[in-house]
């Protein structure tokens, strides 16, 4: 009599997510209290207290390196942090370095010295000796290009450090430098970064 029959099932009505949610179901209490105790249960021998701090140390060190791939600013190291350093680091990855000839060069000047012949190894010392002063002079350009154009774009900003953080991503190979390169050689920069 007061029964709903089986016949009259209700309509389904329409899905409701909330915006903002975190994503997953609320755990229950007997998930909630044996995680509580898993996290309270403390390390019983150094051994495992070292084990521990590792694994928590190559869990930090491994969202630090994704977002640094990634170019998430947020999980930047602090010296990568800010619209300065983003700035120099678009300033260094959009301009052409010797840099990128070098690691070329040098496996040249290795088959050069050990072919055994002696003009052919002075001529791969000479190569090695010029390489090494262009990008020495590259260096000593890049440094006041940057200074001068930070100068520009920041006129009250602190230019500590900005030439060794300059110099140090310019002497790295662009596939190997972190954060990535987020322009492109030859690209133009923005004019504001804030």
């Amino acid at each position: 009599m007061f029964r709903r029959t089986k016949s009259e099932t209700p309509a389904p009505g329409p899905t409701v997510t909330k915006v903002g949610g975190k994503g997953r179901p609320t755990p229950t209490r007997r998930e909630a209290e044996a995680a509580a105790r898993a996290r309270a249960k403390t390390p019983r021998t150094r051994k495992e207290q070292a084990a521990a701090q590792r694994a928590v140390r190559a869990e930090s060190s491994r969202s630090v390196r994704q977002a640094m791939k990634s170019g998430d600013e947020r999980y930047y190291p602090a010296r990568d942090r800010g619209p300065e350093r983003r700035f120099v680091r678009d300033f260094v990855d959009s301009r052409f370095s010797l840099i990128e000839l070098v690691i070329p060069l040098l496996l040249v000047t290795m088959v050069l010295g050990y072919s055994g012949n002696r003009q052919l190894a002075a001529i791969g010392n000479t190569v090695l000796l010029v390489t090494v002063l262009l990008v020495v002079l590259d260096m000593i350009v890049l440094r006041f290009r940057v200074r001068r154009e930070f100068a520009r774009r920041f006129p009250d900003g602190s230019a500590k450090g900005l030439t060794y953080y300059a110099i140090t991503r310019a002497l790295q190979m662009k596939f190997m430098r972190l954060p990535k390169p987020q322009v492109k050689i030859g690209q133009r920069l923005p004019e504001h970064y804030r």
